[in-house]
């Protein structure tokens, strides 16, 4: 899906990591959630609540799983998933355009 129609958007932004991760929510009528943003070059840590599912549009990094020894790359086109209640971190190793669907598996 290229774009999105009859959402709400919240207007102030996400901001991580001194601003080097970014994100707007996207609000559905139906009750779900998207964040669309960008992360810039570096190593970060998240912590999930819900189920995430993280779709890469453009660029390039490198991702360690909960439960996981070794690091996976993601380009752009390519999605992974993240359980609930976990810890993941990342490795951005060029600009990253980002969706990231939650509550799904």
């Amino acid at each position: 899906m290229e774009q999105f129609k009859n959402v709400t958007v919240v207007k102030a932004a996400n901001v991580y990591f001194d601003g080097k991760v970014t994100s707007r929510t996207v609000l559905f009528a139906d009750g779900s959630k998207k964040t669309l943003g960008i992360m810039l070059p570096g190593d970060y840590e998240f912590g999930t609540d819900a189920a995430e599912v993280m779709e890469i549009l453009a660029g390039e990094l490198q991702v360690l799983l909960p439960n996981q020894k070794e690091w996976s790359t993601y380009n752009g086109g390519t999605t992974f998933h993240v359980p609930a209640n976990s810890r993941f971190k990342v490795k951005v190793l060029t600009v990253a355009d980002y969706c990231c669907s939650y509550g799904e598996r």
